[in-house]
């Protein structure tokens, strides 16, 4: 006499073979895949991510991590040029004042550096003036900046490191976890909107 499965039954199998199916597809997929399926993302603060947006807070926790690295580096590779006590601003405010080797004006590096407080960027600049790699013009009421032959040196010594302690260790294919790094930077632009309008929003609360 035929067994027929009643409906609670049914389902209890159904499930069990959709288990099996999934353990055989985590099988197949990267370790880093799976984590992300299974609900584990790493994040800095679990209370920021909410349901359907912990990849934002991965993003974030990445990024401080990254920032707080590129900013070891700028200053242990202008330490190693035997240029010392200057703080990571500082150096990006120096190789923006060289760059193109052209004065920049006050707004110019305030825009380019995305810096919103120029009292910031009034301390870099005595900082620099006073160990002479950097000088100030006038031109009416604006001031320039430029790089004196000493600062212009140290940029280029800081560019010889660079290329022996960090483009060396860049593969050759330019990808970082399947990714080419020219697409990592104009994501990282996109989302540097995305918060800058939550900034906007969020000061008018």
């Amino acid at each position: 006499m035929p067994v027929w499965d009643t409906g609670h039954d049914l389902e209890i199998r159904c499930i069990a073979a959709t288990m099996k199916q999934n353990r055989k597809k985590a099988q197949t997929r990267p370790p880093e895949e799976t984590s992300r399926q299974d609900g584990m993302f790493i994040v800095s603060s679990s209370h920021l991510a909410v349901p359907g947006a912990e990849d934002l807070s991965e993003f974030e926790f990445a990024l401080t991590v990254a920032n707080h690295a590129f900013q070891r580096w700028m200053t242990c590779g202008m330490q190693a040029v035997g240029v010392r006590d200057l703080s990571p601003l500082d150096v990006l405010v120096l190789h923006c004042i060289n760059h193109r080797n052209r004065p920049k004006s006050i707004s110019d590096i305030l825009f380019m550096l995305n810096i919103s407080e120029r009292h910031y960027l009034n301390y870099s600049m005595k900082k620099l003036e006073k160990m002479e790699l950097i000088s100030k013009s006038k031109a009416g009421k604006e001031v320039f900046l430029q790089a004196t032959p000493k600062g212009s040196d140290a940029c280029q010594d800081y560019a010889r490191v660079r290329q022996a302690c960090l483009l060396d260790l860049i593969p050759k294919d330019r990808s970082v976890a399947q990714s080419r790094i020219d697409e990592v930077a104009r994501a990282l632009r996109v989302l540097t909107g995305f918060y800058e309008q939550a900034s906007r929003a969020a000061t008018s609360l």
